[in-house]
């Protein structure tokens, strides 16, 4: 290291009155150091670079993508109940996507025209977005004044009687929100207000990373969307507690599974001792002396217990084998499933 030092301002020396670019620079110093070109590009070549993108940290993962889909769909399957019987129709809901946008983008997807609402979030003192798409909006308050519900759709805006109608719609979204959130986080979501899109703008800035749920609503005479998002510190909050309950799907059981488990225990190795059930009084044994003979109630002919990783199973008498003590198992004992569970 040391020859290489001294050597680049020898060379460095007579190029001084000229300005060197970056290649030239790399030429003098893989001069110096006696290394040839092709030697630098393998090693170049070998370098793995792996490309970081700030943008994507903190991200939703697709477990969490997973169990957030799984919540979901337990949602709208309650709301196909709750609302169908509210509003006499068939009525059916399906969870389409689960992404994490920003904000703008998220308002981007929707219509202008369409009926948006503030969900109030309690106790994190926010607000989350609900939006209608007008095609479900007239129909359902067709739907409620005693109509058919046709898929009607008028190029106009919402009035204000048709929100107070809807209000008991969006009210019902945002109750069977918060019984499959609740047993996760402690959050009430209630209905706020019928938002404008100027005002829709106001309630998360711009570039907030939210939760957005987008999902199919099938009517006998209309057809639509309904999204939801949530706020980044709301997300996270779920998401937090998804990942401490690893709530997954459940793979179920197959025979297969049960004989590899069955043969892998076959290799495992469980403590087995053989016990004398006797009981004795504590002033005999605190009275007890050298040389002294302790009188068990315990015939000689009478079985002992042979129990298997502290758990009783046999019943076994003592006997020999050369100079090793062994036992001969008797019987097998009925072990009730309340034990089983007490043992475990």
């Amino acid at each position: 290291m040391s020859r290489t030092l001294c050597s680049v301002p020898g060379l460095l020396r007579g190029t001084m009155e000229k300005i060197l670019n970056q290649e030239e620079i790399d030429a003098l110093i893989r001069a110096a150091q006696n290394r040839p070109l092709r030697q630098v590009e393998e090693e170049r070549k070998q370098r793995d670079v792996t490309p970081c993108s700030f943008g994507q940290t903190g991200r939703i993962s697709q477990q969490q993508v997973g169990s957030v889909s799984l919540l979901h769909d337990t949602f709208a399957r309650n709301l196909s109940e709750r609302l169908g019987a509210y509003l006499r129709v068939l009525f059916e809901t399906n969870l389409v996507s689960v992404e994490q946008l920003r904000y703008f983008e998220f308002l981007q997807r929707i219509d202008e025209m369409s009926y948006i609402v503030a969900i109030d979030l309690q106790p994190f003192e926010t607000y989350g977005v609900l939006q209608l798409d007008t095609s479900l909006v007239f129909p359902a308050v067709e739907l409620l004044l005693g109509g058919e519900g046709k898929g009607v759709t008028f190029d106009r805006e919402i009035t204000e009687i048709e929100e107070q109608i809807l209000e008991s719609v969006a009210r019902i979204i945002c109750e069977q929100l918060q019984l499959v959130w609740q047993p996760l986080i402690d959050l009430k979501m209630s209905f706020y207000t019928r938002q404008k899109q100027a005002q829709v703008q106001r309630l998360m800035g711009p570039n907030e990373s939210v939760l957005a749920l987008s999902f199919e609503i099938k009517m006998p005479e209309a057809r639509g969307s309904l999204n939801v998002a949530f706020p980044g510190v709301v997300s996270s909050a779920l998401l937090r507690k998804m990942d401490e309950q690893s709530i997954t799907l459940k793979r179920r059981v197959t025979w297969e599974d049960v004989a590899q488990r069955r043969q892998r225990l076959q290799h495992c190795r469980f403590p087995v001792e053989v016990v004398l059930p006797a009981s004795v009084r504590g002033g005999d044994l605190v009275a007890l002396r050298v040389g002294q003979t302790l009188v068990l109630q315990h015939r000689i002919g009478d079985p002992l217990l042979l129990s298997v990783a502290n758990r009783a199973l046999f019943t076994a008498n003592p006997v020999r084998v050369g100079s090793v003590r062994a036992a001969t198992v008797a019987k097998r004992l009925q072990v009730s499933r309340d034990a089983h569970k007490e043992s475990l």
